[in-house]
């Protein structure tokens, strides 16, 4: 059962002038500077110090505290029009207690051209404001047009611990009044950083010497949910650029439509650069997609999509970052691609000079993803489609790692024959790049009533004879079944295991068709394929959803 936590949202003013006297001592924390030097000066005088402030022209803006441990922020302290231009440190409240913000948190100015970030000396991540927030704190959104931006030039520092995770929800879950699957509680979070967006243009080869924004235009891309006072941009020529550190961190109902009627995801990644720490991230039931890479070279570390109705991994614009270790398990009655891919933005078919230029001079999408266990949901009328695996289309080249794509835990529809495919290989531009070796997926084992989405390509049948021409094994799995791929319950199908059925087997005792699993490299995985694996736990401690006390309900398939 979900502890609960009853929120009373405080009305009063949060310009507050700074206090240190009184004898009221709620918070006798210990002074905490950031990088930059932003300080929270919580002595403990004025009951209000327990909560975020910051000086600005003199004056001082503070959130104001509830008697029940809770901090609350109207939109005097931050909301669209009046965007956090100097640094903040959020910190983590005594006993649990939460940042209510009853409007949007914006961080940064967005600037439409490069003349105006020029002006502004915004040329990189950093010289924008910095928004700190310390292990273990919680923020709260009151309402379903409420969402986050992190602005190009400005950072996020949310650098939690395993113990101590960050938490971006909304106030119905702090409330208790919202279900386990329950989405479009607030909006989500939207980063925008300097990276290559191929819906830009470029002079040169990208990555290498004299690769820049071509002279004389701009790129300045509207963000998701840009609009009115929610406008931001996105987009550049530099993928080092950095977007701060997000660590042991917890995005929570997210999805819903905000001011332009998008329905934003968990997080959307617009341009965001490598030099952008993304480490032990979860996102827990979104409408829209998980994560969503428009451009840019961000990487990830341990990631966990639970109950995502879109997409759990969505690439487009040329991405080319890499992905380790994801965990994504679908709802059982939602759900729709576990990777969805596009590698040209605004894509169409007829250009087939300017795709293929794109392609030559790296500006399409070019992830890795290494480490990836997907459970597909077995639904057959998805809020965005069927449950499915991975589809790769619009000139996209990934390359697919040590990875277990699973749909055998709940029986398919023997109808439809394709819709829960397991791998969809669309546009000519993705398939000749499979052919000449850029797509690549190497030891991957695919458990799945339906294979393949049964498009032909070159001398291809279908997407499936292409990935055994590359050395990947599909288990025979019949249509309209449901087969536990746990060594406690099929002797043909052993490759996951543990309580909640998602630990990796180790690949020496693993077994497809009643034979050990065929390796597609040389040598063989040394220890195991998939995300993870129980005797190395990434995902515990920390991860909400997953194990028992820190979840409202158990997995479908457990």
């Amino acid at each position: 059962m979900k502890p609960t936590r009853l929120i009373t949202i405080a009305v009063a003013s949060t310009m507050l002038a700074a206090c240190s006297s009184g004898d009221i001592n709620l918070s006798p924390s210990t002074t905490v500077t950031d990088s930059n030097n932003t300080t929270n000066n919580s002595s403990g005088g004025n009951a209000n110090d327990i909560c975020a402030s910051f000086l600005k022209n003199g004056t001082t803006y503070q959130g104001t505290a509830d008697g029940n441990g809770n901090c609350t922020y109207s939109s005097a302290f931050v909301g669209p029009q009046n965007n956090l231009t100097v640094d903040l440190l959020i910190p983590a409240l005594p006993n649990g207690g939460v940042h209510i913000f009853t409007s949007s948190l914006f961080v940064g100015e967005t600037y439409r051209t490069q003349a105006e970030l020029a002006a502004a000396g915004i040329f990189e991540g950093g010289d924008g404001p910095t928004l700190t927030i310390e292990p273990g704190a919680t923020l709260a959104f009151q309402t379903n047009k409420d969402f986050i931006i992190i602005n190009r030039g400005s950072r996020i520092l949310a650098d939690g611990t395993a113990a101590n995770p960050i938490t971006f929800t909304s106030v119905s879950d702090i409330n208790g009044t919202v279900g386990p699957e329950d989405v479009q509680q607030w909006g989500g979070m939207v980063i925008n950083g300097f990276g290559v967006s191929n819906k830009c243009s470029y002079e040169g080869t990208r990555g290498q010497a004299g690769f820049q924004l071509t002279p004389g235009t701009e790129c300045s891309i509207e963000a998701e949910g840009s609009a009115g006072d929610d406008e931001s941009q996105y987009g550049g020529d530099n993928d080092d650029d950095t977007s701060g550190i997000m660590r042991y961190v917890r995005v929570k109902h997210t999805g819903a439509e905000v001011a332009n009627g998008d329905e934003l995801n968990g997080i959307t990644f617009g341009g965001v650069g490598r030099g952008t720490v993304v480490e032990n991230l979860q996102v827990y039931s979104t409408y829209d997609d998980g994560i969503e890479m428009f451009g840019g070279a961000v990487n990830f570390s341990n990631y966990v999509a639970l109950y995502v109705r879109d997409d759990s991994i969505d690439i487009d614009e040329g991405y080319i970052g890499t992905i380790n270790n994801a965990l994504v398990i679908q709802a059982e009655n939602d759900g729709n691609q576990c990777v969805e891919s596009d590698g040209i933005g605004s894509y169409n078919a007829a250009n087939v000079a300017l795709n293929a230029d794109f392609i030559a001079r790296g500006l399409h999408s070019a992830p890795t993803i290494n480490n990836l266990t997907c459970i597909i949901s077995p639904n057959l009328v998805g809020t965005h489609g069927e449950g499915a695996g991975l589809r790769f289309r619009e000139g996209i080249a990934p390359v697919l790692n040590d990875s277990l794509i699973v749909s055998a835990y709940g029986a398919n529809d023997t109808a439809d024959g394709d819709d829960n495919f397991c791998l969809r290989i669309d546009n000519t531009e993705t398939q000749d790049l499979a052919i000449n070796g850029s797509l690549q997926l190497n030891n991957v084992i695919f458990a799945c009533q339906e294979n393949s989405k049964l498009q032909a390509f070159g001398t291809f049948a279908n997407e499936q004879e292409f990935a055994e021409s590359q050395g990947n094994q599909f288990a025979t799995i019949a249509d309209g079944t449901a087969v536990d791929a746990t060594a406690a319950n099929d002797t043909d199908l052993q490759i996951l295991g543990g309580t909640g059925k998602y630990y990796s087997l180790p690949w020496a005792t693993s077994f497809v068709d009643g034979a050990a699993p065929i390796a597609s490299t040389d040598p063989a995985p040394a220890t195991f394929i998939g995300a993870v694996e129980a005797t190395n736990d990434w995902t515990a401690g920390w991860t909400y959803g997953l194990f028992d006390g820190a979840r409202a309900q158990p997995l479908w398939f457990e």
